[in-house]
């Protein structure tokens, strides 16, 4: 039977007395490679915070192993869940190294501090980031894309069984961004689960085991991509006419959008209906 050591159960989730989503719930699958899409404002990064508990829910619970997650030690949830911000800010005066060191942290003890394995940790996270030449380097003089390897770094660094990115290609381009998906790709195949929040559709079918397509706060589908990703799917969600073809490189469903003509058509259409 596959297990599902992470979940939500009935979220309501919000910002500053505004509810974001209600009667929210997900089943991560253990050792699957997760990729939560949806349009803008519609919940992805909200659910991906509260997984990872950064975000209180206002209703309903998260659970790890069974227990809701606001019940352990911050050490401990740490050393089961590592988490790529989408918008990290940069701490001044910090060079990569250093930054990447931080993501041991939840492995220090008061009789345990740093040691040959930490040391191993960070060098394999940056070198498989490829940010070792950038050791010595100033976090806040680096490109965006290279501070965006910088925090993966970081986030490996933990080795946590279970990865949650948020946005994870974001200020890479086109090369970087799929070098940095086969990395995701590989921890998955090592035995990880990996969630991640992705804007490119086929980013996300080529990758993801399992989709979770979320459209104002709900999830309106969950499974493999074959299953899930249809043409009628992708109009009720992001309301954008195509066709979804086999992709030539993988098989996996490739979302091809309309000609500008039938998507304008569809636009005055759906106006006039409103």
């Amino acid at each position: 039977m596959i297990g599902s050591r992470l979940r939500a159960e009935d979220l309501t989730l919000g910002y500053d007395g505004r509810v974001v989503a209600e009667h929210l719930g997900v089943q991560i699958t253990d050792g699957s490679f997760t990729v939560i899409v949806g349009p803008n404002a519609c919940g992805k990064s909200t659910l991906l915070k509260a997984l990872a508990r950064i975000l209180k829910p206002q209703a309903g619970a998260v659970h790890l192993d069974g227990k809701e997650i606001m019940s352990y030690p911050s050490k401990h949830v740490a050393r089961q869940l590592g988490m790529l911000p989408q918008s990290p800010s940069v701490p001044g005066g910090i060079v990569v190294e250093e930054l990447v060191a931080r993501g041991r942290f939840a492995h220090q003890r008061m009789l345990k501090q740093w040691s040959a394995e930490d040391e191993a940790a960070v060098a394999d996270a940056m070198r498989l980031t490829e940010v070792a030449d950038l050791a010595d380097r100033f976090v806040d003089e680096l490109s965006g894309g290279q501070r965006q390897r910088v925090w993966l770094a970081m986030a490996l660094a933990q080795q946590t069984p279970i990865l949650l990115l948020d946005e994870p290609t974001t200020f890479l381009d086109l090369s970087h961004q799929f070098e940095v998906l086969d990395l995701c790709a590989e921890l998955h195949e090592d035995g990880r689960t990996v969630v991640a929040v992705l804007h490119d559709l086929n980013h996300a079918c080529r990758y993801a085991t399992e989709l979770i397509v979320m459209k104002a706060g709900t999830v309106l589908a969950q499974g493999p991509p074959a299953e899930v990703m249809t043409a009628e799917l992708v109009e009720e969600v992001f309301a954008m006419p195509c066709r979804v073809i086999d992709d030539p490189e993988t098989g996996t469903p490739m979302v091809v959008p309309a000609d500008r003509r039938r998507r304008r058509l569809s636009r005055t259409r759906q106006t006039a209906t409103a």
